[in-house]
Protein backbone atom coordinates (compact mmCIF):
# COMPACT_ATOMS: atom_id res chain seq x y z
CA UNK A 1 0.00 0.00 0.00
CA UNK A 2 1.27 3.45 -0.91
CA UNK A 3 0.28 6.71 0.74
CA UNK A 4 1.37 10.31 0.69
CA UNK A 5 2.99 10.38 4.13
CA UNK A 6 3.48 13.84 5.57
CA UNK A 7 6.08 15.17 7.98
CA UNK A 8 5.03 15.26 11.63
CA UNK A 9 4.49 18.49 13.57
CA UNK A 10 6.77 18.82 16.60
CA UNK A 11 5.89 16.66 19.60
CA UNK A 12 5.00 18.34 22.91
CA UNK A 13 4.46 16.64 26.26
CA UNK A 14 1.33 18.76 26.77
CA UNK A 15 -0.43 17.04 23.86
CA UNK A 16 -3.53 15.05 24.77
CA UNK A 17 -4.00 13.68 21.23
CA UNK A 18 -1.25 12.83 18.74
CA UNK A 19 -2.08 11.62 15.23
CA UNK A 20 0.77 10.19 13.17
CA UNK A 21 0.52 9.43 9.44
CA UNK A 22 -3.10 8.29 9.79
CA UNK A 23 -4.46 6.49 6.73
CA UNK A 24 -8.02 5.30 6.19
CA UNK A 25 -8.90 3.76 2.84
CA UNK A 26 -12.23 2.22 1.86
CA UNK A 27 -11.99 -0.65 -0.64
CA UNK A 28 -13.97 -0.49 -3.89
CA UNK A 29 -15.44 -3.89 -4.77
CA UNK A 30 -16.34 -5.14 -8.23
CA UNK A 31 -20.05 -5.71 -8.67
CA UNK A 32 -19.85 -9.42 -9.55
CA UNK A 33 -16.78 -11.11 -8.04
CA UNK A 34 -16.50 -8.66 -5.13
CA UNK A 35 -12.81 -8.24 -5.73
CA UNK A 36 -11.06 -5.10 -4.55
CA UNK A 37 -10.49 -3.02 -7.68
CA UNK A 38 -9.42 0.20 -6.00
CA UNK A 39 -9.57 2.30 -2.85
CA UNK A 40 -11.29 5.49 -1.77
CA UNK A 41 -8.42 7.30 -0.06
CA UNK A 42 -10.51 9.22 2.46
CA UNK A 43 -7.59 9.96 4.81
CA UNK A 44 -4.11 9.68 3.35
CA UNK A 45 -1.22 10.27 5.73
CA UNK A 46 -2.44 12.94 8.18
CA UNK A 47 -0.47 14.10 11.25
CA UNK A 48 -1.28 16.68 13.92
CA UNK A 49 -1.34 17.25 17.69
CA UNK A 50 -4.01 18.69 20.00
CA UNK A 51 -2.90 20.21 23.31
CA UNK A 52 -4.78 19.59 26.55
CA UNK A 53 -7.65 22.00 27.12
CA UNK A 54 -7.40 23.44 23.61
CA UNK A 55 -9.51 23.30 20.45
CA UNK A 56 -8.26 22.28 17.03
CA UNK A 57 -10.44 23.28 14.10
CA UNK A 58 -10.47 21.04 11.03
CA UNK A 59 -11.78 22.63 7.84
CA UNK A 60 -12.11 21.75 4.17
CA UNK A 61 -14.62 21.03 1.42
CA UNK A 62 -17.29 18.36 1.80
CA UNK A 63 -15.81 14.91 1.15
CA UNK A 64 -12.24 15.86 2.06
CA UNK A 65 -12.09 13.33 4.94
CA UNK A 66 -12.78 15.50 8.01
CA UNK A 67 -15.46 13.27 9.53
CA UNK A 68 -13.49 10.11 8.69
CA UNK A 69 -10.54 11.45 10.67
CA UNK A 70 -12.74 12.16 13.69
CA UNK A 71 -14.36 8.73 13.68
CA UNK A 72 -11.08 6.91 13.09
CA UNK A 73 -9.43 8.81 15.94
CA UNK A 74 -12.16 7.53 18.29
CA UNK A 75 -11.79 4.03 16.82
CA UNK A 76 -15.36 4.05 15.60
CA UNK A 77 -13.62 2.93 12.41
CA UNK A 78 -10.49 0.81 12.14
CA UNK A 79 -7.45 2.48 10.60
CA UNK A 80 -5.67 1.35 7.44
CA UNK A 81 -2.33 2.44 8.89
CA UNK A 82 -0.79 5.07 11.14
CA UNK A 83 -1.08 5.79 14.86
CA UNK A 84 -3.42 7.68 17.16
CA UNK A 85 -2.23 8.28 20.72
CA UNK A 86 -4.62 9.47 23.40
CA UNK A 87 -2.92 10.60 26.60
CA UNK A 88 0.15 8.61 25.56
CA UNK A 89 -1.75 5.38 24.76
CA UNK A 90 -2.04 3.97 21.24
CA UNK A 91 -5.79 3.41 20.98
CA UNK A 92 -5.44 0.86 18.16
CA UNK A 93 -3.26 -1.39 20.33
CA UNK A 94 -5.89 -1.61 23.09
CA UNK A 95 -7.95 -4.74 23.65
CA UNK A 96 -11.75 -4.55 23.72
CA UNK A 97 -11.82 -4.38 27.51
CA UNK A 98 -9.10 -1.72 27.61
CA UNK A 99 -10.89 0.28 24.92
CA UNK A 100 -14.16 0.05 26.85
CA UNK A 101 -12.39 1.41 29.92
CA UNK A 102 -11.06 4.44 28.02
CA UNK A 103 -14.23 5.10 25.97
CA UNK A 104 -15.85 7.53 28.46
CA UNK A 105 -12.84 9.84 28.13
CA UNK A 106 -13.33 10.17 24.33
CA UNK A 107 -16.75 11.31 23.17
CA UNK A 108 -18.41 12.68 20.04
CA UNK A 109 -21.14 15.19 19.23
CA UNK A 110 -22.63 14.37 15.84
CA UNK A 111 -23.72 16.78 13.12
CA UNK A 112 -27.44 16.04 13.03
CA UNK A 113 -29.25 16.27 16.40
CA UNK A 114 -32.40 14.94 14.75
CA UNK A 115 -31.02 11.53 13.75
CA UNK A 116 -28.51 11.00 16.59
CA UNK A 117 -31.18 10.77 19.30
CA UNK A 118 -33.54 7.81 19.66
CA UNK A 119 -37.14 9.01 19.27
CA UNK A 120 -38.43 6.26 21.60
CA UNK A 121 -36.31 7.10 24.65
CA UNK A 122 -36.90 10.03 27.07
CA UNK A 123 -34.13 12.59 27.43
CA UNK A 124 -33.18 11.58 30.96
CA UNK A 125 -32.52 8.02 29.81
CA UNK A 126 -30.65 9.17 26.67
CA UNK A 127 -28.21 11.13 28.84
CA UNK A 128 -28.07 8.62 31.68
CA UNK A 129 -27.83 5.29 29.84
CA UNK A 130 -24.07 5.36 29.29
CA UNK A 131 -23.52 6.86 32.76
CA UNK A 132 -25.15 3.77 34.23
CA UNK A 133 -23.33 1.42 31.87
CA UNK A 134 -19.89 2.80 32.80
CA UNK A 135 -20.65 3.24 36.53
CA UNK A 136 -19.78 6.94 36.47
CA UNK A 137 -21.75 7.59 39.68
CA UNK A 138 -23.56 5.42 42.23
CA UNK A 139 -27.22 4.48 41.74
CA UNK A 140 -28.43 6.79 44.53
CA UNK A 141 -26.61 9.78 42.99
CA UNK A 142 -27.56 8.97 39.39
CA UNK A 143 -30.65 11.19 39.11
CA UNK A 144 -29.03 14.21 40.76
CA UNK A 145 -25.95 13.80 38.58
CA UNK A 146 -28.02 13.81 35.37
CA UNK A 147 -29.81 16.95 36.61
CA UNK A 148 -26.47 18.73 37.15
CA UNK A 149 -25.23 17.74 33.70
CA UNK A 150 -28.44 18.95 32.07
CA UNK A 151 -28.26 22.26 33.92
CA UNK A 152 -24.65 22.74 32.78
CA UNK A 153 -25.90 22.39 29.19
CA UNK A 154 -28.83 24.80 29.58
CA UNK A 155 -31.54 22.15 30.05
CA UNK A 156 -34.11 21.91 32.86
CA UNK A 157 -34.84 19.05 35.23
CA UNK A 158 -38.38 18.59 33.89
CA UNK A 159 -36.94 17.87 30.43
CA UNK A 160 -35.94 14.39 31.60
CA UNK A 161 -39.35 12.87 30.92
CA UNK A 162 -39.78 14.46 27.49
CA UNK A 163 -38.88 12.91 24.14
CA UNK A 164 -36.55 14.35 21.46
CA UNK A 165 -39.38 15.31 19.09
CA UNK A 166 -40.64 17.79 21.70
CA UNK A 167 -37.47 19.90 21.44
CA UNK A 168 -36.13 22.42 18.95
CA UNK A 169 -32.92 21.79 16.99
CA UNK A 170 -30.80 23.83 19.38
CA UNK A 171 -32.22 22.04 22.42
CA UNK A 172 -31.61 18.66 20.79
CA UNK A 173 -27.97 19.58 20.23
CA UNK A 174 -27.75 20.56 23.90
CA UNK A 175 -29.04 17.07 24.72
CA UNK A 176 -26.32 15.55 22.52
CA UNK A 177 -23.69 17.66 24.28
CA UNK A 178 -25.08 16.68 27.68
CA UNK A 179 -24.94 13.00 26.69
CA UNK A 180 -21.24 13.38 25.88
CA UNK A 181 -20.49 15.53 28.94
CA UNK A 182 -22.19 13.08 31.32
CA UNK A 183 -19.35 10.59 30.90
CA UNK A 184 -16.84 13.15 32.22
CA UNK A 185 -14.70 13.10 29.05
CA UNK A 186 -11.31 14.68 28.41
CA UNK A 187 -11.68 14.83 24.61
CA UNK A 188 -14.73 15.49 22.43
CA UNK A 189 -14.92 15.31 18.64
CA UNK A 190 -17.45 17.94 17.55
CA UNK A 191 -18.46 16.82 14.06
CA UNK A 192 -20.06 19.91 12.50
CA UNK A 193 -22.25 20.38 15.61
CA UNK A 194 -23.87 23.64 14.44
CA UNK A 195 -24.20 23.20 10.68
CA UNK A 196 -27.82 21.99 10.95
CA UNK A 197 -28.88 24.92 13.17
CA UNK A 198 -30.07 28.48 12.55
CA UNK A 199 -27.35 31.13 12.76
CA UNK A 200 -28.69 32.64 16.00
CA UNK A 201 -28.76 29.20 17.64
CA UNK A 202 -25.27 28.41 16.34
CA UNK A 203 -23.85 31.22 18.47
CA UNK A 204 -25.55 29.83 21.59
CA UNK A 205 -24.15 26.34 21.03
CA UNK A 206 -20.63 27.63 20.27
CA UNK A 207 -20.66 29.75 23.44
CA UNK A 208 -21.90 26.73 25.40
CA UNK A 209 -19.01 24.62 24.11
CA UNK A 210 -16.52 27.34 25.06
CA UNK A 211 -18.02 27.67 28.54
CA UNK A 212 -17.95 23.89 29.11
CA UNK A 213 -14.32 23.82 27.96
CA UNK A 214 -13.48 26.49 30.51
CA UNK A 215 -15.44 24.80 33.32
CA UNK A 216 -14.34 21.20 32.73
CA UNK A 217 -10.97 21.52 30.95
CA UNK A 218 -12.22 19.81 27.79
CA UNK A 219 -10.17 19.28 24.63
CA UNK A 220 -11.99 19.55 21.28
CA UNK A 221 -11.50 18.54 17.69
CA UNK A 222 -13.97 20.89 16.00
CA UNK A 223 -14.84 19.74 12.48
CA UNK A 224 -16.59 22.32 10.31
CA UNK A 225 -16.77 23.93 6.89
CA UNK A 226 -17.75 27.30 8.41
CA UNK A 227 -14.50 29.25 8.59
CA UNK A 228 -15.98 32.05 10.71
CA UNK A 229 -17.12 29.61 13.40
CA UNK A 230 -13.76 27.84 13.37
CA UNK A 231 -11.90 31.14 13.78
CA UNK A 232 -14.02 31.99 16.83
CA UNK A 233 -13.68 28.70 18.72
CA UNK A 234 -10.30 27.25 17.68
CA UNK A 235 -6.78 27.66 19.07
CA UNK A 236 -5.19 25.85 16.12
CA UNK A 237 -6.57 25.06 12.67
CA UNK A 238 -5.84 22.30 10.16
CA UNK A 239 -6.88 22.67 6.52
CA UNK A 240 -7.67 19.47 4.62
CA UNK A 241 -7.86 18.86 0.90
CA UNK A 242 -8.68 15.47 -0.64
CA UNK A 243 -7.63 13.41 2.38
CA UNK A 244 -4.43 15.31 3.18
CA UNK A 245 -3.55 18.08 5.62
CA UNK A 246 -2.19 20.97 3.54
CA UNK A 247 -1.74 23.57 6.30
CA UNK A 248 -1.66 23.57 10.10
CA UNK A 249 -1.08 26.59 12.35
CA UNK A 250 -2.40 28.57 15.28
CA UNK A 251 -5.63 30.37 14.40
CA UNK A 252 -4.26 33.91 14.28
CA UNK A 253 -1.33 32.94 12.09
CA UNK A 254 -3.42 30.92 9.65
CA UNK A 255 -6.15 33.55 9.21
CA UNK A 256 -3.76 36.51 8.98
CA UNK A 257 -1.00 34.87 6.93
CA UNK A 258 -2.34 31.86 5.02
CA UNK A 259 0.42 30.20 3.03
CA UNK A 260 -1.15 27.39 1.01
CA UNK A 261 -3.03 28.50 -2.16
CA UNK A 262 -6.02 26.38 -1.11
CA UNK A 263 -6.20 28.03 2.32
CA UNK A 264 -5.96 31.44 0.66
CA UNK A 265 -8.89 30.54 -1.62
CA UNK A 266 -11.01 29.32 1.31
CA UNK A 267 -10.39 32.43 3.38
CA UNK A 268 -11.17 34.70 0.43
CA UNK A 269 -14.67 33.18 0.32
CA UNK A 270 -15.62 34.23 3.88
CA UNK A 271 -18.58 36.66 3.65
CA UNK A 272 -18.05 40.20 4.91
CA UNK A 273 -20.86 42.14 6.60
CA UNK A 274 -20.00 45.41 4.86
CA UNK A 275 -21.91 45.51 1.52
CA UNK A 276 -19.52 48.16 0.16
CA UNK A 277 -16.38 46.14 0.89
CA UNK A 278 -14.54 44.92 -2.19
CA UNK A 279 -13.71 41.23 -1.98
CA UNK A 280 -10.55 39.89 -3.57
CA UNK A 281 -12.15 36.51 -4.21
CA UNK A 282 -9.96 33.66 -5.44
CA UNK A 283 -11.98 31.45 -7.79
CA UNK A 284 -10.84 27.85 -7.99
CA UNK A 285 -11.07 26.24 -11.42
CA UNK A 286 -12.65 22.83 -11.94
CA UNK A 287 -14.03 20.54 -9.25
CA UNK A 288 -12.43 18.48 -6.51
CA UNK A 289 -11.05 15.20 -7.94
CA UNK A 290 -12.34 11.82 -6.79
CA UNK A 291 -10.60 10.38 -3.71
CA UNK A 292 -10.66 7.05 -5.56
CA UNK A 293 -8.52 8.48 -8.36
CA UNK A 294 -6.34 11.17 -6.81
CA UNK A 295 -3.93 13.20 -8.99
CA UNK A 296 -0.26 12.34 -8.72
CA UNK A 297 2.04 14.73 -6.91
CA UNK A 298 0.30 17.53 -5.03
CA UNK A 299 -3.41 16.69 -5.05
CA UNK A 300 -4.28 20.39 -5.39
CA UNK A 301 -2.17 21.10 -8.48
CA UNK A 302 -5.07 20.46 -10.89
CA UNK A 303 -6.88 23.53 -9.49
CA UNK A 304 -3.96 25.72 -8.41
CA UNK A 305 -3.03 28.87 -10.36
CA UNK A 306 0.50 28.74 -8.90
CA UNK A 307 1.18 25.12 -9.87
CA UNK A 308 4.66 24.27 -11.19
CA UNK A 309 5.95 21.22 -13.10
CA UNK A 310 7.23 19.79 -9.82
CA UNK A 311 3.71 19.84 -8.34
CA UNK A 312 2.43 17.24 -10.83
CA UNK A 313 5.02 14.60 -9.88
CA UNK A 314 6.19 15.18 -6.31
CA UNK A 315 4.11 15.12 -3.11
CA UNK A 316 5.01 18.15 -0.95
CA UNK A 317 5.95 17.48 2.68
CA UNK A 318 4.16 19.25 5.52
CA UNK A 319 7.09 21.43 6.63
CA UNK A 320 7.28 23.92 9.50
CA UNK A 321 7.91 27.21 7.69
CA UNK A 322 7.41 29.44 10.74
CA UNK A 323 7.24 28.49 14.44
CA UNK A 324 4.08 26.37 14.70
CA UNK A 325 3.02 27.07 11.10
CA UNK A 326 3.17 24.03 8.81
CA UNK A 327 2.42 24.04 5.08
CA UNK A 328 2.60 21.39 2.35
CA UNK A 329 3.47 23.38 -0.77
CA UNK A 330 6.39 23.42 -3.23
CA UNK A 331 6.23 27.23 -3.34
CA UNK A 332 8.13 27.29 -0.06
CA UNK A 333 10.63 24.51 -0.77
Amino acid sequence: MESSVKAVPSVDSSNLVEVRNLVKWFPIKSSFFKRTIGNVKAVDGVSFNIKRGKTMGLVGESGCGKTTIGRTMLRLMEKTSGDVKFDGEDIFSLSKSELRHIRPRMQVVFQDPYSSLSPRVPVGEIIGEAVREHDIVSKKDHDDYITLVMQACGLRDYHKSRYPHEFSGGQRQRICIARALALNPDFIVCDEPVSALDVSIQAQIINLLKQLQQDFGLTYLFISHDLSVVEYISDTVGVMYLGSLVEFADTESLYNEPMHPYTQALLSAIPVADPDAKMDRIMLQGSIPSPANKPKGCTFHTRCEKAMDQCAVEVPALNELKPGHHCACHLYA
